[in-house]
């Protein structure tokens, strides 16, 4: 059974970080695209960052970057989500999601969420003083 459980999330100070944890089960992420996407309140859901199969990353927003990053840990199967210099727009629910459907090549990521077929259950991430 594939999962993906996200963890990591809190509350911390504009300016301040976190890492989120994406751990998988039941696969290896590095054979997959996988993607990190945001909820605010009210609003819909927003691609942040995918990092593909070879480690490629693209950027779904511009409003992250130089902030955001994905690094990799194979060992753990394990995706990390760094975030730097925190707002209070990147108060969010912030989900991992694997596309692991279809071929595709290494260097790839999907260009939004409907491509992605597993995703984990969410983990909170408030950003206020």
């Amino acid at each position: 059974q594939l999962q993906l459980v996200e963890s990591g999330g809190g509350l911390v100070q504009p300016g301040g970080s976190l890492r989120l944890s994406c751990a998988a089960s039941g696969f290896t992420l590095n054979s997959y695209a996988i993607g990190w996407f945001r909820q605010a309140p009210g609003k819909e859901r927003e691609g942040v960052l995918c990092i593909s199969r070879s480690g490629a990353m693209l950027n779904y927003v511009d409003s992250v970057k130089g902030r955001f990053t994905i690094s990799r840990d194979n060992a753990k199967n394990t995706d990390y989500l760094q975030m730097n210099s925190l707002k209070p727009e990147d108060t969010a629910i912030y989900y991992c999601a694997a596309k692991t459907r279809g071929s595709y090549g290494s260097m790839w990521c999907p260009r939004g969420a409907v491509d992605f077929d597993s995703w984990g259950q969410g983990t909170q991430v408030t950003v206020s003083s």
